[in-house]
């Protein structure tokens, strides 16, 4: 285990920032822990996860406001979920790209249908970057205060491997579940 935190307190601003470009919540919950144990520095982990984060919605929001053709022949099986996303773009307004940045499974999904809209980019760069920072404060510091807890959750889990499974089984369910029952046809 103490090479496994060497080489993350060494690469771990490089392997958060490539991670939180997509999304960045179980890499910035390490650079919290790892900030914890005195292994990383918070405000710069904090820092680069915002940066990150905010550059990968933009460049997704981007690509899917001057490459729809392209992006519409990826998403054939998914314009209910799409679909779902300017739903919730309309019902919640433009408070749902600061939200969604906490909704594992949303993230990647209201982005790009935003960009397929007529959204205004500044608009959207806006909102992008207070929800980055709102969620780089509260996973990054959330995960130092609580670094304790989560360290002797590790522990339990490492002494019983078939947790960590069963565990990302029901959450990934559960998301499933969510998404699927909320953009089923209703008929």
């Amino acid at each position: 285990m103490d090479d496994m935190l060497n080489n993350l307190s060494t690469y771990g601003y490089i392997v958060l920032f490539l991670y939180s470009l997509g999304g960045g919540f179980v890499a910035l919950l390490g650079a919290g822990v790892l900030s914890f144990m005195g292994k990383m520095d918070l405000s710069l982990s904090i820092a680069i996860a915002f940066a990150a984060n905010f550059i990968g919605d933009s460049l997704l929001f981007y690509m899917s406001r001057y490459h729809k053709r392209e992006m519409m022949d990826h998403f054939k099986k998914h314009r209910r979920k799409l679909a779902f996303s300017h739903l919730l773009l309309k019902r919640n307004g433009s408070w749902i790209i600061v939200v969604k940045k906490f909704i594992y499974g949303l993230k990647t999904l209201v982005t790009l249908a935003i960009g397929l809209t007529k959204y205004d980019f500044w608009k959207f760069s806006a909102y992008n970057a207070l929800g980055a920072a709102i969620w780089a404060v509260v996973v990054g510091g959330g995960s130092y205060i609580f670094g304790g807890a989560l360290i002797k959750t590790y522990e339990i889990v490492a002494d019983k491997p078939y947790l960590a499974p069963l565990m990302l089984v029901i959450i990934g369910g559960i998301t499933w579940f969510y998404i699927s029952s909320a953009t089923k046809k209703k008929g």
